[in-house]
C-alpha cells in the first residue's frame, strides 16, 4: 500500500528533476530569472505550522538555500552560507527551505539538533517554494534584494555568495 507520505515525496523527487532551468546566454541563469519577484507561496515550519515567505521578503535582502539532510553539495556549501551570516548578520535574512524528498521534518529536527545550524529552517511539504523559486535541485540558493526582486541564483557548492549578498545588500548594483 503506497502512503500519502510516499507520493508527496515522489512527486517532490519528480518536481525537483523536472524543473525547469533557465540558462541565460552568457550567465548560465538557474531557477527564477533575475529580476523577478517570486510568487507567494505558504510553506511550513518545521512543526507544521504554515508560513508566508512573504513574511520575509520585501523587508530586507534574503537568502533562500534549497536543501536536504542527504545532500553532500549542501553539506559542501555550509561553511560558505556559515560566512555569509556573520559577515552579513541582521542585514539579511537567511532561509533554508529543507525539501521533501527522502526526508522528513522530523529527520530535519534531528539533523539539526546534531548540527546546529544558524538559519531559519522552513519546509516544502508540497513544493510550493520549489516550484515557485524553480529550484532545479538541492544547493540552489536565490539572493533577493530588500524590494523581493531576485538578484542571484546559483546552485552548488562553489557559489560566490558573498559577491550575491552585496549585490543584494547594495541596491541590486553590478552582476
Amino acid at each position: 500500500m503506497v502512503t500519502a507520505c510516499a507520493v508527496r515525496r515522489a512527486l517532490c523527487a519528480v518536481i525537483l528533476m523536472a524543473a525547469p532551468i533557465r540558462l541565460a546566454a552568457q550567465d548560465d541563469i538557474v531557477g527564477i530569472p533575475i529580476g523577478q519577484t517570486p510568487p507567494a507561496v505558504t510553506i511550513q515550519d518545521l512543526a507544521g505550522n504554515s508560513v508566508e515567505l512573504a513574511r520575509w521578503v520585501g523587508k530586507k535582502p534574503v537568502l533562500v538555500e534549497f536543501w536536504a539532510t542527504w545532500c553532500p553539495v549542501c553539506a559542501e556549501l555550509l561553511p560558505r552560507m556559515e560566512a555569509a551570516r556573520m559577515k552579513y548578520g541582521d542585514r539579511v535574512e537567511f532561509l533554508v527551505v529543507a525539501v521533501a524528498v527522502n526526508q522528513s521534518p522530523n529527520t530535519v529536527r534531528r539533523h539539526l539538533a546534531r548540527h546546529p545550524m544558524p538559519f531559519t529552517f522552513l519546509w516544502d511539504v508540497n513544493g510550493n517554494a520549489t516550484r515557485a523559486f524553480q529550484a532545479p535541485a538541492t544547493s540552489y540558493v536565490a539572493v533577493l534584494d530588500a524590494k523581493g526582486k531576485v538578484v542571484y541564483t546559483g546552485v552548488g557548492a562553489e557559489q560566490d555568495l558573498d559577491a550575491a549578498l552585496q549585490r543584494a545588500v547594495g541596491g541590486g548594483k553590478g552582476r
